[in-house]
Parts: structure tokens; sequence; C-alpha cells
């Protein structure tokens, strides 16, 4: 039984599926893949089950949904499976190959090495982004600014959606309360785990724009980040953040 678990929302990823998960299940480390299938119309479901069958029994999960639920509700319902069956580290990564996966070997290690939440940072050590026009880098680095500007993080990559947690960070948030449903639920995650004072690194990665399937990003999404970061700082004023007293401090380590 592997302690880590990669979540792996797809949606019509049927060039990248299976040589994603290829890398994954030959790294050095075992690893186990959960893959959240939003009912991709291009037979995304079929390889994944086919692959379950034919090479990675047990260690190949999917749960199938209706349709596209949205980015969070995919990772939440992957942490809540993950926490069920007591994985110690999960992950999240796409299927595109954007997230370099032999990173997810440094993620691990800063996890087991002390930290609650590792980022796969493309901010940390300059610009690290490989393929994308530059307004669209322009566009991602200044939202990381702005976040850093409205909420108060030291974190380079607030919008990273490559990550390691450890099972009681996650079991720490409340997930049901996480409002925030696409690409900026990862700054609500991130900024929520920051405001219960656990140890998040950064650690550099290169981001490499898709070369296989068509990108899922739109303009509605920095407009849920732009509002929403306002709505979640304000917000965090009436609330409180408490670690359980058996986490505090750095408890779990």
């Amino acid at each position: 039984m592997s302690d880590s678990l990669v979540i792996i929302p797809t949606y019509n990823e049927k060039e990248n599926i299976e040589d994603i998960l290829g890398v994954v299940f030959n790294l050095p480390k075992e690893f186990h893949v959960l893959i959240i299938e939003d009912n991709s119309p291009d037979g995304t479901a079929a390889i994944v089950k086919r692959l379950q069958k034919e090479k990675y029994e047990g260690s190949l999960h999917i749960l199938e949904r209706k349709g596209k639920l949205g980015l969070g509700t995919a990772y939440l319902t992957g942490f809540k499976w993950g926490i069920e069956r007591k994985y110690e580290f999960i992950f999240e990564m796409d299927a595109d190959f954007s997230h370099p996966p032999e990173k997810l070997l440094a993620l691990y290690d800063a996890c087991k090495n002390g930290a609650d939440l590792a980022i796969g940072s493309r901010y940390k050590s300059g610009v690290n982004v490989v393929n994308w026009p530059m307004g669209r880098v322009l566009m991602s680095y200044f939202a990381s600014v702005y976040v850093r500007m409205v909420t108060g993080m030291k974190i380079m990559d607030t919008t990273a959606g490559f990550k390691c947690y450890r099972r009681n960070t996650l079991e720490t948030i409340p997930l049901d309360k996480i409002k925030l449903r696409g690409y900026a639920f990862q700054i609500e995650m991130k900024f929520t785990t920051w405001k219960y004072g656990f140890e998040i690194v950064e650690v550099p990665i290169v981001f490499t724009d898709r070369q296989k399937g068509t990108s899922k990003m739109s303009g509605g999404i920095f407009n849920e980040a732009v509002w929403g970061v306002i709505k979640m700082k304000v917000g965090s004023w009436f609330k409180k953040y408490e670690k359980p007293a058996r986490l505090a401090p750095n408890g779990g380590k």
C-alpha cells in the first residue's frame, strides 16, 4: 500500500492520460493515482478502465462524475476519498504534462521532511514557464502579485495547481466550507492552509504548456479570481483558524 495518492482531474484527455500514467507509475517511488473523470466525450474513462485491468490494478482508481462540475469540486471529492483511505500524502496534478511528473518526488520529499503543503512553483526562482504567450505569462505572474497584496501571503505562485498536502492538513481544513470552485479554488486552499499556520514550502518547477489536447482556461476564471480573493479575504476576518491541539505546534511531523 502506497502512502501517496495523486489526484488527476480529467476532461477530454485521451491524448495524454496513458502517457502521464506511464510516467507516474514508473517513478522510483510507488504512487497511487485517482482519476476524477467528468464524463469526457472522447473516451478518456474507457482508457483509464482498460489500464486498470491491464497494467495498474490496485494502484489506479477512477471516480466518474456526470459532467463538468468544476476543478474545485473534483479535488474536494478526491481529497475526501484519499482521507478516508488514510493516504498520508495527497497530491494534485494535471494530466497534460504541464506539471512535470518527476517533480512528484521533490514535493513528496518536502512534505516528508516537515512541510504541511508543498507547492510546485513556477515563480519561486524567476519565471519558469515554457510555451505560453507573453500576455498569459504576465497575467499569471501578476495574478499572484495581486493575491499576495490582498491576502498578505508570501507565496510566490499563489495560483499553482501542482501540490502535495499532508493528510493532517486536509483533515484540519473544513473542506465543505471552501467556496471558490474554479481555478481560484487553488488560491483559497493555499490561503486557508496559511491562515491555519501550516508550514508551506515552494519547490521550483518548470511549467510547460500542454502539447496535446485543449486548454480549459477561460476569461471567467480570472474574473472569479479577482473578485473571489477579495470576498475570501473579507470573509476571513470573521473566522477562527485554530489547529486541533494534537497538531499544534508542528503536530504530525
